[in-house]
């Protein structure tokens, strides 16, 4: 069985290998020819950094990949695991703390293994290409929060779940899924008041005369001004982008104050638009509701195989805690998602498009949403030229070289 089990990785492991190997002789093959609707916004100087910095990342990528895959497979097949366990089991006694303990020590392990890829690519890579703003004791002090962070709200989280398990034995899965649920909506309204301030700086709009065409565009959409604000993200990258988040009265759109410097008046409120297409389409509710909806059933999935006696046999043990079950049932289940990764990322692209099309309609100027879009992916040294069987697999954005030519009228951009 752990052979079955073994190969199955394997073969999930080379099919993503194969695919970074089909997007990066794509970009070799194709890399240097300038897209429909990018005249004038790069040229064939522009599109060899671009290759160069996609190929640096992959690089990285790849080794951070592989580096992770050895570790997992010494982890669940070379006796890690149950060695783990037993060292967990013999410093907590109850169930509850056994399993808080359990993973909290996984997320530190993994924070601490992140670690030298970070440095990396934030002091090398980034800073090579000229998007490295960050100092070290930045990096330090969000390296510090991100782990207080992390401990606090997954040792919150574990120790609600495995509390629920020993409550309610032939019940927990809907309890445990409910308290997720519940703490996941929690953290969406907590988020943009508490955890992001601790990183970030927020304010409105700076430019007046920028802020009196975003009340009048807001208006238009029928939304609140007060709801659109900038971010110091430039003290930690020169990268541009805008976001959307937040549900109810704590939504909000921020515009990143590198993005502002970068384009004009027209741009950014085509940016904005767009972002007010996922704002109005209800994306984000959409999306939430599908994720529960997935949530239940996986809650309902563990519940079914924790009790099945072959679980751990799955990687050749004969026994195995909760928690270590835990963790065999999580691999199996990233396994498994590999293959639906085409619908979640096809899913995306339609929210992406239907955004895109509400943009133009809302302001009349597609072309000033494409040339933004044109304007980001140089400033960004995006890939231009990924293989389509890769962006099917793993974009959640359409490639923007696409979504340009639709804007500027190749493609209908009402249709699709």
């Amino acid at each position: 069985m752990p052979q079955v089990l073994f190969l199955s990785f394997l073969l999930v492991l080379g099919l993503r290998l194969w695919l970074r190997h089909l997007n990066l002789r794509h970009l070799r093959r194709h890399g240097s020819r300038v897209p429909e609707g990018f005249e004038g916004f790069v040229d064939p100087q522009a599109l060899e950094r671009s290759a160069a910095y996609t190929l640096s990342r992959s690089r990285v990528g790849l080794v951070e990949s592989l580096a992770g895959s050895l570790l997992l497979v010494l982890f669940l097949f070379g006796g890690l695991l149950p060695r783990y366990d037993a060292w967990v089991s013999s410093l907590a006694d109850g169930s509850v703390s056994r399993g808080v303990l359990f993973f909290l020590g996984l997320f530190l392990a993994q924070a601490l293994l992140d670690i030298p890829f970070s440095l990396y690519r934030t002091f090398s890579l980034e800073e090579r290409f000229g998007f490295n703003p960050t100092t070290p004791g930045l990096w330090a002090a969000d390296l510090g929060k991100s782990l207080l962070i992390g401990a606090l709200l997954l040792g919150a989280l574990a120790a609600g779940a495995f509390s629920l398990i020993e409550a309610s034995p032939q019940r927990w899965w809907l309890w445990v899924w409910a308290f997720l649920a519940v703490a996941g909506l929690f953290l969406i309204f907590l988020s943009p008041y508490v955890i992001e301030p601790l990183f970030f700086k927020f304010e409105p709009v700076r430019d007046e005369g920028l802020k009196g065409r975003i009340a009048s565009l807001m208006s238009k959409a029928g939304l609140e001004v007060g709801r659109v604000q900038q971010v110091d993200a430039s003290r930690r990258s020169r990268h541009a982008n805008a976001y959307f988040t937040g549900l109810g009265r704590v939504k909000r759109i921020v515009l990143f104050d590198t993005l502002l410097e970068q384009m004009t008046g027209e741009e950014v409120l085509a940016v904005l638009a767009h972002e007010i297409g996922h704002w109005k389409k209800g994306h984000v509710i959409k999306r939430l509701l599908v994720f529960e909806l997935v949530s239940l059933a996986a809650c309902w999935i563990a519940f079914s195989l924790l009790s099945w006696v072959g679980l751990p046999a799955l990687v050749g043990l004969a026994g195995a805690s909760l928690p270590a079950r835990l963790v065999i049932l999580g691999f199996l289940g990233s396994l498994a998602a590999f293959f639906f990764s085409p619908l979640s990322s096809g899913l995306s692209r339609r929210d992406e498009w239907q955004a895109d099309r509400y943009a133009a309609h809302l302001t009349g100027e597609p072309r000033a949403l494409a040339s933004a879009l044109a304007r980001l992916s140089r400033e960004n040294l995006a890939n231009l030229h990924p293989h389509p069987l890769y962006a099917w697999f793993h974009y959640s954005h359409p490639p923007v070289a696409h979504r340009v030519r639709r804007l500027l009228g190749a493609g209908d951009p009402s249709v699709g």
